[in-house]
Protein backbone atom coordinates (compact mmCIF):
# COMPACT_ATOMS: atom_id res chain seq x y z
CA UNK A 1 0.00 0.00 0.00
CA UNK A 2 1.40 2.99 -0.63
CA UNK A 3 1.12 6.00 1.72
CA UNK A 4 1.59 9.66 1.44
CA UNK A 5 4.45 11.61 3.59
CA UNK A 6 3.19 12.34 7.19
CA UNK A 7 2.01 16.36 6.95
CA UNK A 8 4.42 18.83 8.41
CA UNK A 9 2.61 20.62 11.83
CA UNK A 10 4.67 23.44 13.42
CA UNK A 11 6.99 22.08 16.32
CA UNK A 12 5.40 24.83 18.36
CA UNK A 13 1.97 23.41 18.06
CA UNK A 14 1.14 19.86 19.79
CA UNK A 15 -0.85 17.95 18.51
CA UNK A 16 -0.97 14.69 20.91
CA UNK A 17 -3.46 13.31 22.18
CA UNK A 18 -5.47 14.60 19.38
CA UNK A 19 -9.15 13.40 19.41
CA UNK A 20 -10.18 12.21 16.21
CA UNK A 21 -13.53 10.72 14.66
CA UNK A 22 -13.56 8.53 11.85
CA UNK A 23 -17.00 8.36 9.74
CA UNK A 24 -17.31 5.72 7.25
CA UNK A 25 -19.89 4.95 5.08
CA UNK A 26 -20.74 1.27 4.84
CA UNK A 27 -22.01 1.45 1.65
CA UNK A 28 -19.53 0.30 -0.97
CA UNK A 29 -17.81 -1.54 2.07
CA UNK A 30 -15.09 -3.27 0.38
CA UNK A 31 -13.68 -0.13 -0.21
CA UNK A 32 -14.68 2.08 2.65
CA UNK A 33 -12.76 -0.54 5.26
CA UNK A 34 -9.87 0.33 3.13
CA UNK A 35 -10.02 3.94 3.54
CA UNK A 36 -10.77 3.56 7.03
CA UNK A 37 -7.92 1.37 7.44
CA UNK A 38 -6.11 4.11 6.06
CA UNK A 39 -6.97 6.60 8.30
CA UNK A 40 -6.52 4.45 11.24
CA UNK A 41 -2.79 3.80 10.36
CA UNK A 42 -1.97 7.55 10.02
CA UNK A 43 -3.99 8.02 13.33
CA UNK A 44 -2.31 5.27 15.27
CA UNK A 45 1.21 6.37 14.44
CA UNK A 46 0.71 9.76 16.02
CA UNK A 47 -1.00 8.96 18.91
CA UNK A 48 -4.13 10.24 18.20
CA UNK A 49 -7.72 8.76 20.55
CA UNK A 50 -9.90 7.34 17.40
CA UNK A 51 -13.75 7.49 17.68
CA UNK A 52 -14.93 5.37 14.87
CA UNK A 53 -18.68 5.82 13.68
CA UNK A 54 -19.70 3.46 10.76
CA UNK A 55 -22.97 5.02 8.71
CA UNK A 56 -25.33 3.41 6.05
CA UNK A 57 -24.09 5.54 3.37
CA UNK A 58 -22.13 9.00 2.33
CA UNK A 59 -25.11 11.14 2.47
CA UNK A 60 -25.42 10.54 6.40
CA UNK A 61 -21.52 11.33 6.94
CA UNK A 62 -22.53 15.20 7.44
CA UNK A 63 -25.26 14.31 9.97
CA UNK A 64 -22.62 12.14 12.32
CA UNK A 65 -19.88 14.45 12.00
CA UNK A 66 -22.22 17.22 13.45
CA UNK A 67 -23.52 15.10 16.43
CA UNK A 68 -20.09 14.29 17.44
CA UNK A 69 -18.00 17.90 16.93
CA UNK A 70 -21.35 18.72 19.41
CA UNK A 71 -20.25 16.91 21.89
CA UNK A 72 -17.63 19.43 21.90
CA UNK A 73 -15.20 16.11 22.81
CA UNK A 74 -13.34 15.76 19.13
CA UNK A 75 -10.84 17.89 17.50
CA UNK A 76 -11.33 16.96 13.85
CA UNK A 77 -13.39 14.29 11.74
CA UNK A 78 -12.44 12.23 8.82
CA UNK A 79 -15.31 11.73 6.40
CA UNK A 80 -14.91 8.22 4.58
CA UNK A 81 -16.83 6.75 1.66
CA UNK A 82 -16.99 5.74 -2.31
CA UNK A 83 -19.36 7.01 -4.38
CA UNK A 84 -19.52 5.59 -7.80
CA UNK A 85 -21.29 6.89 -10.81
CA UNK A 86 -24.32 4.67 -11.91
CA UNK A 87 -26.75 5.22 -14.40
CA UNK A 88 -29.13 7.73 -12.90
CA UNK A 89 -28.38 11.74 -11.21
CA UNK A 90 -28.20 10.10 -8.13
CA UNK A 91 -24.35 9.77 -7.82
CA UNK A 92 -24.45 13.87 -8.52
CA UNK A 93 -26.82 14.95 -5.89
CA UNK A 94 -25.08 12.74 -3.45
CA UNK A 95 -21.64 13.86 -4.34
CA UNK A 96 -22.56 17.56 -3.88
CA UNK A 97 -24.58 17.00 -0.64
CA UNK A 98 -22.18 15.18 0.85
CA UNK A 99 -19.29 17.11 0.20
CA UNK A 100 -21.28 20.86 1.21
CA UNK A 101 -22.22 19.25 4.39
CA UNK A 102 -18.85 18.64 5.34
CA UNK A 103 -17.33 21.81 4.30
CA UNK A 104 -20.26 23.82 6.31
CA UNK A 105 -19.47 21.49 9.34
CA UNK A 106 -15.88 23.18 8.75
CA UNK A 107 -17.48 26.48 8.79
CA UNK A 108 -19.76 26.13 11.77
CA UNK A 109 -17.63 24.31 14.33
CA UNK A 110 -14.26 25.95 12.90
CA UNK A 111 -12.81 22.54 13.21
CA UNK A 112 -11.27 20.03 10.04
CA UNK A 113 -13.09 17.53 8.14
CA UNK A 114 -10.78 15.60 6.30
CA UNK A 115 -12.61 14.27 2.99
CA UNK A 116 -12.18 11.25 2.15
CA UNK A 117 -15.38 10.68 0.23
CA UNK A 118 -14.04 9.14 -2.85
CA UNK A 119 -16.27 10.17 -6.39
CA UNK A 120 -15.19 8.27 -9.10
CA UNK A 121 -16.66 6.93 -12.40
CA UNK A 122 -15.94 3.09 -11.58
CA UNK A 123 -14.77 0.85 -8.99
CA UNK A 124 -11.51 -0.10 -10.09
CA UNK A 125 -10.65 4.01 -10.24
CA UNK A 126 -12.04 3.72 -6.21
CA UNK A 127 -10.06 0.74 -5.43
CA UNK A 128 -6.81 2.93 -6.87
CA UNK A 129 -7.59 5.55 -4.26
CA UNK A 130 -7.95 2.84 -1.65
CA UNK A 131 -4.61 1.67 -1.37
CA UNK A 132 -4.05 0.57 -5.04
CA UNK A 133 -1.61 2.31 -7.05
CA UNK A 134 -3.28 6.22 -6.36
CA UNK A 135 -2.63 6.04 -2.67
CA UNK A 136 -4.67 6.10 0.21
CA UNK A 137 -6.99 9.31 0.37
CA UNK A 138 -8.25 8.00 3.96
CA UNK A 139 -4.50 8.13 4.68
CA UNK A 140 -4.28 11.00 3.01
CA UNK A 141 -7.23 12.76 4.55
CA UNK A 142 -6.10 12.21 8.45
CA UNK A 143 -2.87 13.91 7.09
CA UNK A 144 -5.23 16.71 6.54
CA UNK A 145 -7.10 17.20 9.67
CA UNK A 146 -3.94 16.60 11.80
CA UNK A 147 -2.45 19.72 9.93
CA UNK A 148 -5.78 21.97 9.90
CA UNK A 149 -5.65 21.49 13.49
CA UNK A 150 -2.44 22.42 14.19
CA UNK A 151 -2.59 25.09 11.86
CA UNK A 152 -5.68 26.66 13.72
CA UNK A 153 -3.97 26.39 16.69
CA UNK A 154 -1.38 28.76 15.36
CA UNK A 155 -3.68 30.74 14.11
CA UNK A 156 -5.52 31.68 17.28
CA UNK A 157 -2.05 32.44 18.99
CA UNK A 158 -1.61 34.97 16.88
Amino acid sequence: MKKSKPAKVSKKVKTKPLRIAVVTSRFNEEITTKLEDGAFDFLEEIGAEIFSVRVPGAIEIPLAIQALFQTKKIDGAVALGAVIRGETTHYDYVCQSVERGCSELMLQFSKPVGFGVLTTENEDQALARAGGDQGNKGYESAQVVVEMIGLLKEIKSI
